[in-house]
């Protein structure tokens, strides 16, 4: 199709609608075609910087967003892009630089708080990261909504109080973030945690009451205050030493003996893909074949990449093997709040803020291990550095 002016705003739709879709390829001729045909918009620009960037062609990719804040200096949203590229490239000083930026043109917008929140975040910096992570409310992708009850939380005393912690985002986020639960309690709340039933019966172990969450509707005593479940850590200033330290969760014995003999003694458990979600792209391994160095190792493979049943029943088949190799995903999260050996294969691109940056081990899970890719899409090398682990330790 001939790009003209009457057709050009459809077209910029069905480019975004083919960059939402995962056919990134496709969207890079098109946006191209858009950019030639409207060499004055840096709205293209910037669409096709950031498609490029999908696609781990970060030069051309970078080339594109610069030109967008060339043409127009003055949108946030311009700065806020480029700040996402030296973001998700690990070029941290630059990153802020633009996030900076962006915010001095519109201090309001959530996305650009959320994402320089997400930067000290990953570097570490909790006291500044903290408070910008709150933005993720605002910002509908985290699945993250305030209540609308009055008497949201705010670190105050509160002793002798009801509270209603409320879940948000995902199963990953929810075990991570459970620890706190009892550590409110022990501050004297009358604590409610909320989860959605994949997690009920594990949550159970917290100690604290558990009130279990479905699409349909939850009935739950009305609270003195409530709070989002990632608000807790930021309102009592956690930092990396203050952490609460695992194993926090245990597994219920009913199902313990549900599963007992599952995984064969010396069992290396591995999931090597999550949930189809736009974000699994960069974190999951092609396929199961990909671990081949590792069972070339010496490791008795164990695929949990299936659902088992809720996140009970995979406790306790974790708590059976010797060691878990997992993809970022929710299984790391349990495996670490259990304080089970596991080891995280991390992607280069796109490396979520809670694991920070350029480290082997985790605050938050002293029993993880970080394998993180050398380089964009490069499974082979951190599989491979893996696998040498897994010799050095289990069979020497």
């Amino acid at each position: 199709m001939r790009l003209t002016q009457d057709n050009i705003e459809s077209e910029f739709m069905r480019a975004g609608a083919l960059q939402q879709a995962g056919r990134l390829e496709e969207a890079v001729a098109l946006w191209r075609e858009i950019a030639a045909a409207a060499p004055q918009s840096p709205e293209a620009r910037a669409n096709l910087g950031g498609t490029l960037l999908e696609l781990g062609q970060f030069d051309a990719g970078e080339i594109e967003l610069r030109r967008a804040v060339e043409m127009k200096p003055q949108a946030h949203w311009a700065h806020y892009n480029l700040g996402r590229l030296h973001q998700l490239t690990r070029r941290w000083a630059q990153a802020e630089d633009a996030f900076q930026a962006a915010l001095a043109l519109a201090p309001s917008d959530a996305k650009v708080r959320l994402a320089l929140g997400q930067l000290y975040l990953a570097q570490g910096d909790y006291a500044r990261g903290w408070p910008l992570y709150e933005a993720r409310s605002e910002v509908p992708s985290q699945n993250a909504p305030r209540l609308t009850l009055p008497g949201e939380w705010a670190g105050e005393p509160i002793a002798g109080r009801k509270l209603l912690i409320w879940p948000e985002q995902g199963f990953g986020d929810q075990i991570q973030f459970a620890r706190f639960a009892p550590v409110l309690k022990a501050m004297g709340a009358d604590v409610t945690l909320a989860a959605p039933p994949e997690l009920t019966v594990l949550f159970a172990s917290l100690g604290v009451r558990i009130a279990e969450q479905t699409p349909d509707k939850m009935t739950v005593e009305t609270p003195d205050v409530w709070t989002l479940l990632l608000s807790i850590p930021g309102r009592l200033g956690a930092t990396l030493e203050t952490l609460p330290q695992p194993p926090y969760l245990a597994v219920p014995p009913a199902r313990r003996a549900r599963w007992a003999g599952h995984a064969a003694k010396g069992a290396v458990g591995v999931v090597w893909r999550g949930r189809p979600t736009p974000g699994n792209t960069h974190r999951s391994l092609p396929s199961l074949e990909a671990l081949r160095a590792l069972a070339e190792a010496g490791a008795r493979l164990v695929d949990l990449s299936e659902p088992l049943g809720d996140f009970a029943d995979l406790a306790a088949v974790i708590e059976q093997l010797d060691l878990l190799v997992t993809i970022d995903t929710a299984a790391a999260h349990l495996a670490g709040a259990l304080g089970k050996p596991c080891w995280v294969l991390l992607p280069w691109f796109r490396t979520d803020w809670r694991w920070l940056a350029g480290r082997e081990d985790s605050p938050w899970y002293p029993s993880l291990r970080l394998f993180r890719q050398p380089a964009f899409g490069d499974w082979d090398g951190a599989i491979a550095a893996l696998a040498r682990a897994y010799a050095a330790q289990f069979r020497s």
